[in-house]
């Protein structure tokens, strides 16, 4: 009996130790949120931009069957009206052909995935389904298969937090062998496609332990879309935790990795120069987030960029370009935790819904000749600024931060390994410094000003360089040096 009982205990200490590697590519790193896009326009995005510069996955919108709610807002997507995966982003054929095209050319996929609630209106889906009530014929769920209703008026109260209905959604029964039946067959549907993982919403307001049942009984990774044998799908968790609640992100970590929220708060409080880039001098576990290793981090996401969520107006979204594309810089350069890019669309008003017709069906982004995007959309993963700055992440791979440099100020520079420079300024003033760039005599670029031009050949500035060297920053700008010329 205790030799069954210590090989249990390994056996579930690698499936939940499998939960937290992404299964990216080794030349790759940055997983893209295409918030809204069509299943389509995703593996087009896979395969002409996405994998081209260095992006290593997407986090896709839910798949699942939702509720139709009048003028089309975004957040319809997160009350599902069945477990069929028919939404406006397109049908279940055309998710599954965005799986393969994307795993082709090593962008893996990552389903925003919707399992501690349903609808809470009755109608119609995406798929044609009917809701009433409590009764979703198309999973099926009735009545006995949720909590009883109560309102979380009481963050404090972990009970009430996790068993009462978020913002009125009818809160699943997931201590119910039905429910979590059925939840499990869905995650394992999107797992035969070929997806490396899953983003879980609203984690907060469900019981650890109920997630443990669940995420144990997944199937591994299909080995058909380049995963090797016997790996686990992926998990991070939606926890917001900025302190002061009774509910922990570390009470989470055992099952899988983290949004840090923190993080995204912080970040934007710095770069819209509420506190001094100085300070990052230590940027990591030390403000109170996860370990590297556990934190999804990112600038902005679809819920805080609109106020919802947690990090109010020190929240960087696209609406501030400047400092947008330095906070960004910034989080790329720095090696701390698994890096979310968003891509948005545009809105004025915090519920308005995609690029749409007058039909209700999605528009897809046109591109333009600079690279940008059309039709409303902000794709903030095409600007230069960032998706350069995600070739210098890779190119710094495996390298920490030495040699760093401030004005005690708002000018830093640092240097990662011996293989990339950067530098950053937020003063009123150009920066003019010497300074140690820690790489070898030769010539390098400026990535974060150039391009590729025709797919191949780099068009940056670029000049020789010693390991001392003046460097000069007009203001409010970022510099980095990394590429040697060829």
């Amino acid at each position: 009996m205790k030799i069954l009982a210590s090989f249990l205990a390994v056996a579930f200490a690698t499936l939940v130790s499998a939960q937290f590697d992404t299964h990216q590519w080794a030349d790759r790193s940055g997983i893209v949120h295409l918030f809204e896009w069509r299943w389509n326009d995703i593996a087009d995005e896979c395969e002409r931009f996405l994998a081209p510069r260095g992006y290593a996955g997407v986090q896709v919108s839910p798949p699942t069957e939702n509720i139709i709610v009048s003028g089309r807002p975004w957040w319809e997507r997160y009350q599902p009206a069945s477990y069929h995966l028919n939404t406006r982003s397109g049908s279940e054929a055309e998710f599954a052909s965005m799986v393969r095209r994307c795993n082709n050319v090593g962008v893996r996929i990552y389903v925003d995935i919707v399992i501690n609630h349903m609808a809470a209106i009755s109608g119609q889906g995406t798929g044609g389904s009917q809701v009433n009530g409590l009764n979703f014929p198309a999973v099926p769920y009735g009545a006995n298969d949720f909590n009883p209703h109560c309102e979380i008026n009481n963050y404090n109260d972990p009970y009430q937090v996790r068993n009462c209905w978020l913002v009125g959604l009818p809160d699943l029964a997931l201590g119910t062998q039905w429910v979590r039946d059925r939840i499990v067959d869905l995650m394992n549907k999107c797992i035969g496609y070929g997806i490396a993982g899953f983003r879980v919403d609203a984690v907060k307001h469900m019981w650890p332990g109920d997630l443990e049942h669940i995420y144990n009984r997944l199937n591994n990774l299909n080995t058909d879309h380049g995963f090797p044998g016997g790996a686990r799908p992926f998990i991070t968790q939606e926890v917001i935790d900025l302190g002061g609640e009774a509910i922990s992100k570390y009470e989470y970590t055992h099952l899988g990795t983290v949004t840090e929220f923190r993080y995204s708060a912080e970040i934007g409080r710095v770069f819209h120069g509420r506190d001094r880039l100085a300070h990052l001098s230590n940027w990591g576990e030390q403000w109170g987030f996860l370990p590297s290793h556990l934190g999804l981090a990112f600038v902005d996401n679809h819920d805080n960029q609109r106020g919802h969520g947690a990090g109010g107006d020190n929240v960087l979204t696209h609406k501030t370009p400047k400092n947008y594309k330095i906070g960004s810089a910034f989080m790329l350069a720095h090696p701390y935790g698994i890096i979310r890019v968003m891509s948005s669309f545009f809105f004025d008003n915090g519920d308005q819904g995609p690029p749409q017709d007058g039909n209700g069906n999605l528009i897809p982004p046109s591109i333009n000749a600079d690279n940008s995007c059309g039709n409303g959309w902000a794709c903030e993963h095409r600007w230069r600024q960032i998706y350069n700055m995600v070739g210098f992440r890779n190119a710094v791979r495996g390298t920490g931060i030495n040699d760093w440099w401030s004005n005690g100020n708002q000018q830093i520079a640092f240097c990662r390994g011996g293989s990339g420079f950067v530098a950053f300024n937020l003063e009123g003033y150009d920066m003019n410094e010497n300074l140690q760039t820690c790489l070898s005599a030769g010539t390098y670029c400026d990535v974060i000003s150039g391009s590729k031009e025709g797919g191949s050949s780099l068009v940056l500035q670029c000049k020789s360089v010693e390991m001392d060297v003046p460097i000069s920053i007009f203001r409010p700008k970022v510099m980095m040096v990394f590429w040697p010329s060829m």
